[in-house]
């Protein structure tokens, strides 16, 4: 099938991809050129490809559209010129600074759980806490998965253990479809989304994204296992202004205990 919109080919030109990003930022050209102090006729002839953009350009609109460190990486390419923001191990030196923070907020957050996870919920460090409860809450086996998301989805992980499930995964899902309806969607978040919706007892209307329902300013996690029940809410930890990709695309997930009892489970599970 002949695809008509050049901006989802392979060879999308900068333009369009600017394109994409304010009408995914629900901005008219002339909001846009506005925010970005250009004029609108100039914002025009870039989008449709009747004038190239320079590298200052190009970034002046992406900080008006507020594009991520990745995407700007993609626009510099399409406008011929090369990315300006690397990808950096965790582990590498130039990072080491970093590493030692994100090694103390984790360490700081005992005897509650707290996890380092990329974009794609793949938890790359975790304290010792949250260790002690996953284990707990699996009858002393540690998770099948490194994937957060696939923890909660998967029946014989950890959503076996999670009372309020419905409540967690839909909140979930509605932040990964939004990252999959983003102007220039991540094929591994979609193909993360399909994974998910096809675990079993997962609601059909899940499968459409609801643009409708805003996000609860606190949600908690309810677990249970036998006769304890324990809860937690999160606080989300990013860095800021990045200019490094590893680093604007990693947050720290911090959760706190919702009661006594539960800070006293935790505290308990430390000293056994």
């Amino acid at each position: 099938m002949k695809n008509d919109d050049p901006a989802k080919g392979e060879q999308a030109t900068v333009g369009a991809m600017l394109r994409e990003w304010r009408v995914a930022r629900r901005l008219s050209q002339l909001d846009l050129a506005l925010h970005a102090d250009v004029s609108a006729r100039h914002l025009s002839y870039v989008e449709n490809g009747r004038a190239r953009p320079s590298r200052e350009m190009i970034a002046r609109l992406a900080d008006a559209l507020a594009v991520p460190l990745r995407e700007r990486n993609a626009l510099l390419t399409a406008g011929g010129f090369a990315p300006e923001y690397a990808r950096t191990s965790l582990d590498a030196p130039r990072l080491a600074q970093m590493r030692y923070a994100v090694d103390a907020i984790l360490a700081q957050q005992e005897p509650y759980p707290a996890f380092l996870l990329d974009r794609h919920w793949n938890i790359l460090m975790e304290n010792e806490a949250a260790t002690r409860v996953n284990r707990f809450m699996l009858g002393g086996r540690d998770s099948r998965h490194g994937n957060m998301l696939r923890q909660f989805f998967d029946p014989d992980d950890l959503r076996g253990a999670v009372e309020n499930w419905e409540e967690i995964a839909s909140s979930m899902l509605r932040h990964l479809h939004n990252e999959v309806a983003a102007a220039r969607p991540d094929p591994q978040a979609a193909a993360l989304l399909q994974e998910m919706l096809a675990y079993p007892g997962v609601p059909t209307h899940w499968r459409q994204r609801d643009i409708g329902t805003a996000p609860a300013p606190v949600l908690t996690a309810c677990f249970r296992r036998g006769e304890v029940r324990i809860s937690f809410f999160s606080t989300i930890t990013t860095f800021g202004t990045p200019r490094d990709l590893t680093l604007e695309e990693l947050h720290i997930e911090s959760c706190f205990p919702m009661d006594a009892r539960t800070e006293a489970f935790c505290r308990s599970l430390r000293t056994s």
